[in-house]
């Protein structure tokens, strides 16, 4: 084994927490996998324990050290689901409440308030956010008003609360550091894009006490020390925290605008740099991606909330032992048939933000299969990519003629052929796996001076899969106008008391 040190990388997902290392060269050496339970209280809640995903992170790391001969450790990087969001003792690290994830929806109805009363245009003006329970503030403040006096306690200090970067954090430094990465925190909507800092008037009007909160540090930082737990020894330093959609853009090497990654999960982000800070008008929000140094660098940013986890509601639909059967049930039919699903299951994010939409399958016919409806949910992937890509192109003053691809739906070569030939342009698929974790691994390696700028990163060696349009302009904009009409129904919402007069 190399006596060289590894960084040590924490990718904590929705599924799942997986842990890499790895070496100065850029190259996954070594890597271990935890699952995560996901539960569903209520139609829209969706929560985790706290506990739970802190242990999945424990046995990861443990496991991957073990793997690896417990290897000599230069630092860790975090990188994590984003908007989920939970509330802590800080005397005792004690969860006060579930962890509440990005996919929930039980503050649609404080939401719906808000914007009924006028602050939508505020809240995009300085977040770069549309309002929507996708966002970690209004489920924080939901958290709060479970806990009888919750508000004073939080005020008095007694309370930390935090995304999953600062959870993860918390329990690395034995409760030491309270901090936060500047992406993480620009996905609350609490924080002011201008100053990369915590907004008094948004913690007002959503009824966050300051106190609570981490402090806000670039993606690329010292953020504390490990203690020793587990096969982790002490005094490991915390080089980077950075959000997974945001560290797969860092790892794909997209530095610079005129760059779109989109990242396959089990819901979508596609993000591009912008030159400067810039607000949309299409629907698509505004985001920091990263801050190094006292630079920060924005970007546009679609998030879409179901993808992956269409195939996994198909194969409960259907009772597959393996969502994968899809992708072998899809490849049995050339097409659709005409068949659309619009997986609107917790609603429509970018660019539609259509909270109360639901799911639709649409052109059925007598001769509809099983395969045609696999088919239909792998398309529906890309569609809701192109609907993403189309406004960012609107927005953007460089030509998007090209779609780095990660996440796991990207192994799929059915659905990244579609997504090119839907697209028109080629799409690039890394091949490096763990392409999240990768780019938090760059980030602690700025940070630890393994690498000394992001050229050298640009310079390592990356490995893609080129999957080029094959389509005719015919034939894709006439499957794209079958998805359009599918997306119209989908937002049609008739009064159902005057239907049934």
């Amino acid at each position: 084994m190399s006596t060289r040190p590894f960084i040590l990388a924490i990718d904590q997902g929705t599924t799942n927490t997986k842990v890499v290392l790895v070496d100065a060269d850029g190259h996954i050496r070594h890597k271990a996998s935890r699952p995560v339970e996901v539960t569903f209280p209520q139609p829209g809640w969706v929560e985790q324990d706290p506990a739970s995903v802190w242990q999945s992170v424990q046995n990861a790391v443990d496991a991957c050290l073990n793997a690896a001969g417990d290897p000599k450790l230069a630092g860790i990087a975090i990188t994590n689901q984003r908007e989920s969001v939970m509330v802590w003792e800080r005397a005792t690290g004690k969860p006060l409440g579930p962890l509440v994830t990005w996919q929930c929806r039980r503050t649609s109805t404080f939401c719906e308030t808000l914007r009924a009363q006028g602050h939508e245009t505020r809240l995009r003006a300085r977040t770069g956010l549309p309002i929507d329970p996708l966002f970690s503030a209004s489920k924080l403040r939901w958290l709060l008003d479970q806990i009888p006096d919750g508000h004073t306690q939080a005020e008095n200090g007694e309370f930390c609360a935090g995304t999953v970067d600062s959870w993860v954090l918390w329990n690395l430094t034995g409760g030491l550091s309270h901090r936060c990465d500047v992406s993480n925190a620009a996905r609350t909507q609490l924080l002011n894009l201008r100053t990369a800092s915590w907004d008094h008037g948004l913690l007002e009007l959503f009824g966050i006490p300051a106190a609570m909160l981490p402090e806000v540090m670039p993606s690329s930082a010292f953020f504390g020390e490990t203690v020793a737990q587990g096969r982790l020894p002490a005094g490991v330093p915390v080089a980077a925290m950075i959000g997974d959609s945001h560290a797969a853009l860092f790892g794909q090497a997209g530095f610079y605008p005129g760059t779109v990654k989109a990242t396959y999960g089990t819901g979508s982000s596609l993000m591009s740099p912008l030159p400067t800070l810039a607000l949309s008008e299409r629907g698509i929000a505004t985001t920091v991606a990263w801050g190094l140094g006292d630079d920060v660098t924005y970007a546009l940013e679609g998030n879409i909330s179901v993808t992956g986890s269409a195939v996994q509601w198909y194969a409960d639909l259907l009772g597959l032992d393996d969502p994968t059967q899809a992708a072998t049930l899809a490849a049995e039919v050339d097409h659709t048939d005409g068949l659309y699903l619009v997986p609107a299951f917790v609603g429509l994010g970018a660019p539609y933000w259509k909270e109360d939409a639901r799911g639709l399958i649409t052109g059925i016919t007598r001769g509809t299969t099983a395969a045609h409806l696999a088919r239909a949910v792998i398309e529906s992937m890309a569609f809701q990519i192109r609907d993403v890509f189309d406004a960012m192109a609107g927005e953007a003053d460089t030509d998007l003629n090209l779609l780095l691809a990660d996440g796991g739906g990207s192994r799929n070569d059915l659905l990244m052929q579609f997504q090119a030939d839907l697209l028109g342009c080629p799409v690039l698929r890394n091949n490096a796996g763990n392409i999240s974790a990768l780019g938090a691994a760059y980030l602690a390696g700025l940070t630890l001076g393994v690498w000394a700028s992001t050229d050298e990163l640009t310079a390592l060696p990356r490995s893609f899969d080129r999957f080029e349009p094959q389509w005719s302009a015919a034939t894709r904009e006439a499957a794209y106008e079958g998805w359009k009409q599918a997306i119209a129904r989908t937002l049609y919402h008739p009064n159902l008391e005057n239907m049934a007069t």
